[in-house]
């Protein structure tokens, strides 16, 4: 079996302090179905199954593989190796890629208005857009090596969905979004962002055991009390929040420089990862 160690990296990109990046490639989302429950898996583990604009085109297309699966009545969103997804890949630009790709509200919104029931299986970090994926799935079964955050606000990002206020109270969401801290799982289970805590080793089959459960369950009624969940949040205005940057007021407040975001920006260009994550990184234990 081939291993991280022996894939030849001297092809690939580097960042300024020489961590090689790996190119994008067919292989960074997979799909599979086993035994009537759909599989996808974020597959980059050698980045944390970061996000770029490949895998926004092929999570998309994996989605709509499931959707269309008939013999699918479940679907599962795991990250390959350690990490489920440690949110945007800060190094897309060192592979160019003017291809049209859908937006992150276009992917998320495909897994909201999926027929049938989506549950994220979250080992390791699951940060800015690998949170949202997790909170907009419909159940997370989180191995207890997880840690869920919208730890993005660090270095002056901001949210391209908003989820989760629509997932806990307001204290809690406001925690979760301008603290910048990674929840360990046991956390993420108390604030309402998580179904299950499970023992690392036990992440796979817990997550199938639930779809498995589902699947054997009357598919219209499954669906139709999906939709009807939904709506009651759609009706609370779900749908306006998760397009927040369709709001002009929010939208020129989220483009205003901010001196501490760009020099963050500039340490992670000139110096690369190691000294950015160490700058963004003062005062979190994670």
């Amino acid at each position: 079996m081939t291993t991280e160690q022996d894939v030849d990296t001297s092809s690939w990109k580097q960042t300024p302090d020489g961590i090689p990046i790996p190119p994008p490639s067919p292989e960074d989302v997979l799909y599979e179905n086993r035994d009537g429950v759909g599989w996808i898996t974020l597959n980059r583990p050698r980045v944390l199954n970061a996000v770029n604009k490949n895998v926004t085109r092929l999570l998309a297309a994996a989605l709509d593989q499931a959707a269309a699966d008939e013999d699918a009545k479940a679907v599962i969103l795991i990250g390959a190796g350690r990490a489920f997804c440690a949110g945007g890949d800060m190094w897309s630009s060192l592979y160019p890629d003017d291809q049209p790709a859908p937006e992150a509200a276009e992917v998320q919104g495909k897994i909201w208005s999926m027929p049938k029931p989506v549950i994220a299986a979250v080992r390791g970090h699951a940060l800015g857009q690998g949170a949202q994926f997790v909170n907009v799935c419909d159940f997370t079964v989180a191995s207890d090596t997880a840690r869920i955050g919208e730890i993005q606000i660090r270095q002056g990002f901001f949210p391209p969905t908003l989820i989760s206020p629509y997932l806990m109270g307001i204290k809690h969401a406001k925690e979760f979004m301008l603290l910048g801290d990674a929840f360990t799982a046991e956390d993420a289970y108390r604030i309402g962002i998580v179904n299950r805590v499970v023992p690392d080793a036990e992440l796979e089959a817990a997550a199938e055991a639930m779809a498995k459960k589902l699947a054997a369950l009357p598919a219209t009624a499954v669906r139709l009390n999906k939709l009807l969940v939904n709506r009651v949040y759609e009706l609370a205005g779900f749908q306006q929040g998760f397009d927040w940057r369709k709001d002009y007021a929010l939208r020129t407040l989220s483009e205003q420089k901010d001196e501490v975001a760009e020099a963050r920006v500039r340490i992670r260009e000139e110096q690369g990862w190691a000294a950015f994550k160490e700058e963004r990184n003062k005062g979190y234990q994670d």
